[in-house]
Formats: structure tokens, sequence, C-alpha cells
């Protein structure tokens, strides 16, 4: 189900190629069914439709809070995920001579429903593994210290016991 400020009629744009309509507004996460934790808040939507001859281009950018940890260090991070979208909108082509692009989000009744297409281009951005710098250090596998704030002291060399016969060779 549609966000109802991201259904657009499409019907409108198609009949003049070449018409250019803005949409600047903001959706709660809620209503968009994105279902990840780490996005809260309200999504910008800065987003300008231009009609071509075959279809309709959407582009833009979308806005949101996030928060979540460093995946090496565990620091809390939050931050302002910018999505830069480039999308086009068309409808589903009954001639087999003349496919439909299949990259292209389908017009179902004369309708542009963008709430798939913020909600996907959401998820997509946010990071699977962020950090808190490129060159965190993390913590030390042995006794968990963050290594940000200098060596830990401890031995670092892990070893696997599967291993100790061919350690006793080395030695």
């Amino acid at each position: 189900m549609a966000a109802p400020r991201l259904a657009i009629n499409a019907t409108e744009l198609l009949r003049l190629p070449g018409t250019v309509r803005p949409l600047v507004t903001a959706i709660p996460v809620a209503e968009l069914d994105i279902g990840d934790t780490r996005v809260h808040g309200d999504v910008d939507v800065d987003l300008t439709l231009t009609s071509t001859l075959d279809d309709l281009e959407v582009a833009g950018t979308l806005s949101v809070d996030w928060s979540d940890h460093c995946a090496r260090c565990l620091r809390p991070l939050a931050d302002r995920l910018d999505v830069a979208v480039d999308e086009r909108y068309a409808e589903p082509s009954t001639d087999p001579g003349h496919p439909s692009n299949p990259e292209a989000f389908p017009i179902e009744r004369g309708q542009l429903d963008l709430s798939s297409m913020v909600r996907e281009g959401i998820l997509l951005a946010i990071p699977d593994a962020p950090v808190c710098r490129d060159d965190c250090p993390g913590l030390c596998p042995a006794c968990g210290a963050d290594l940000a704030g200098g060596p830990c002291g401890c031995d670092r060399m892990i070893r696997d016991e599967r291993w100790a016969v061919l350690d006793q060779l080395r030695e």
C-alpha cells in the first residue's frame, strides 16, 4: 500500500512529454514499512518527476537519520543517510515487438507508487558493516580492549591447538 503522498497520478504527466513536476515531502519511516530499526524519523523526499516520450524519470535525493554501532569497536554511530535516486517508471507494454523496460518500475492503472522505490533506495544505502572511521583498529581479540586508545599489552598471539604439532616443528 502506497503512502498517500507518494502515490502520483501518472496520466497527467504522460499526456505531455517534457512535463516536470517537483515532489518535496517528508514521510514517517513507519508508513514506508522499512522494517529496519537502524532507520528512524522521517524520510525527506526531494524528487523531480520528468515525463519523456516513453516513460517517467524520477530523480532526486532521499534523506533519513540512522544509527548503528561500529562493526570494529562497537562505538555507537549516528548519521544522516543521503541517497541519490534516478529511476524510470513505465507502463507495461502489450506489444510483443516493443517489450517493456525490465528495469523500470511499473505504472499501474495510471498511478505511480513511489513508496517501493523510496523503501528500496533507503534499504540498499544502509551500510552493512559501518565503521566509526576508516582506520578504526577495533577491539583486541584476546582481552576485548579498545585498540583506538593504544595497545592493550596482552599477548595477541592466539594459538590454535589443532596446529600445535606444526608450531613445534617451526621451533
